[in-house]
């Protein structure tokens, strides 16, 4: 079952081929090298992966992006006593062409795969999350991560210009 979802930006697609499996798709004006390195390295990654709106800041920032290695990004925000840690495992990385990792912070995290494909000149990301269960993708969902990713990827495109 192959669904396209609303998304807050009309540049961002959002399906759910299955009820455990959400999958976002984007395309940017940029070669696969860099959209890659972007992902990829962690002082490029921080500049614009936390969604602005959200008024959070990205406190922290550990990665490792490769077979074996592990990341942890913590998240603040004034109203929070501690930052919210969000880490895991990477599980395959082949550059220019696709990391999965593990989103350890929860028992309900998702195996995340995020591809980078040549498309016209530029790069194509689809970031698919595939849940434990139906239940996990509904919390998902309803906590608005959907919104927080597409914000995400818009701020990822401004970057890329820049």
């Amino acid at each position: 079952m192959v669904s396209q979802a609303d998304s807050p930006d009309p540049q961002t697609r959002v399906e759910r081929p299955s009820n455990r499996e959400l999958v976002v798709i984007r395309c940017f004006r940029a070669p696969v090298h860099l959209v890659y390195r972007a992902w990829a390295d962690p002082a490029l990654f921080r500049q614009w992966w936390v969604p602005r709106s959200y008024g959070m800041t990205l406190v922290s920032c550990e990665m490792d992006v490769r077979v074996g290695g592990t990341y942890r990004l913590e998240i603040g925000h004034v109203s929070m006593d501690r930052p919210m840690a969000f880490y895991g495992t990477y599980l395959e990385v082949e550059r220019d062409r696709r990391i999965v990792w593990t989103n350890e912070e929860s028992a309900d995290g998702a195996i995340t795969t995020v591809t980078f494909a040549e498309r016209d000149g530029g790069t194509e990301v689809t970031i698919s999350n595939l849940f434990p269960s139906a239940e996990a993708l509904e919390q998902e969902l309803a906590s608005g991560a959907c919104d927080g990713t597409a914000e995400s990827l818009h701020q990822l495109d401004e970057f890329l210009r820049t």
